[in-house]
């Protein structure tokens, strides 16, 4: 069975995100969302992880992300995903909130 390990990316007061690796490589992330009776998760892992190796992941997030954060939920319901990582993109914002996609160019072209 895998180590695995959980490193936070990001928190609020009622989610986090999690990604999850091995010791050999990453093998997806995690999104838990906290209500007040669930925990709700979309898991994403790589198409090279089985679905027995997705159920133990399964439950050492419920174990030591979900339980550690609210020991009181009633109900723990994860959405699984499987696929290959296509990138990391980031959209950067324009310091004077306009866009150059929507160039609105009223010169008079019409001669």
């Amino acid at each position: 069975m895998p180590d695995y390990n959980f490193e936070r990316e990001a928190r609020t007061a009622h989610s986090e995100q999690w990604v999850i690796e091995t010791p050999e490589h990453s093998i997806g992330r995690v999104d838990v969302h906290f209500t007040t009776s669930a925990a709700h998760a979309t898991l994403a892992v790589h198409t090279s992880v089985d679905d027995d190796e997705v159920q133990r992941l399964v439950a050492e997030i419920d174990e030591r992300i979900v339980l550690s954060g609210d020991p009181y939920r009633e109900d723990f319901i994860v959405t699984v995903w499987r696929g290959e990582e296509a990138g990391v993109f980031a959209e950067a914002g324009d310091e004077d909130g306009d866009s150059d996609d929507d160039d609105d160019d009223d010169s008079d072209d019409d001669d």
